[in-house]
């Protein structure tokens, strides 16, 4: 095994290993050994001491590299792991403080943006116990709706709610899911306004039906098809 250079440490040299007065093949522990030495003799010049610190680092590099591309005998690279472990804790080049404010103020930024992709409406029909319930609740609100004069309002106010609902239990998010509710009961009253306007009052007569309930129908059914359809 190689041990420190006789002729010690050389100050003015670029060579790393002879700046630390050592021979290419020291050993882990003599490269240990030769910086403390050096540190020792720096007699606290900040400027020894930094290019002692830089020779120890390219020494560690310069081995580490050349354990990498298998230039090594088995035995230095059996020891590894501690020159790996040192070469990590060397000090190394101080990060920008550009960069480092941003590392800190990363976890503060917002999110991006939810994609558009699930505002838009996807159409299947229910399945399983879900379809039963709909079609029951639906079909009770509708018969309600017709044999109840005066519940126009609450029908439409369930059929809002389920419909909602069941959007959310199929997976679409709450915003989305509100929105196309919303959607579809303005689109029934508005059919609806229409169809009350085109009603001369004897068809409402004939019909049995207030001017409330002709009106909420078309808003009602349509609430009743979204729940059954819309995911």
């Amino acid at each position: 095994m190689a041990a420190v250079g006789e002729s010690g440490p050389s100050s003015g040299s670029e060579d790393p290993y002879a700046r630390l007065g050592l021979a290419p093949g020291a050993s882990f522990d003599e490269v240990q050994a030769a910086r403390s030495r050096c540190l020792a003799q720096t007699d606290d010049d900040p400027q020894a001491k930094a290019r002692v610190e830089a020779a120890y680092d390219a020494v560690l590099m310069a081995r580490l590299r050349d354990r990498q591309q298998g230039q090594v005998s088995a035995a230095a690279a059996t020891a590894s792991q501690k020159e790996e472990s040192a070469a990590s804790a060397s000090p190394s080049v101080p990060s920008l403080p550009g960069v480092s404010v941003l590392q800190r103020l990363r976890p503060r930024l917002p999110q991006a943006a939810p994609s558009l992709s699930g505002m838009s409406p996807s159409w299947s029909l229910a399945e399983g116990q879900g379809l039963v319930v709909r079609l029951v609740a639906g079909a009770a609100a509708l018969l309600l709706l017709l044999f109840s004069q005066g519940s126009g309002s609450l029908v439409l106010a369930l059929g809002l709610i389920g419909c909602f609902l069941s959007q959310i239990r199929r997976g679409r998010r709450p915003l989305p899911s509100l929105g196309w509710c919303l959607l579809v009961l303005g689109l029934g009253l508005v059919v609806g306004g229409v169809l009350t306007a085109s009603l001369s009052p004897t068809a409402f007569s004939q019909l049995s039906l207030s001017l409330e309930q002709v009106q909420a129908l078309p808003a009602a059914v349509l609430l009743w098809l979204a729940s059954l359809l819309l995911a």
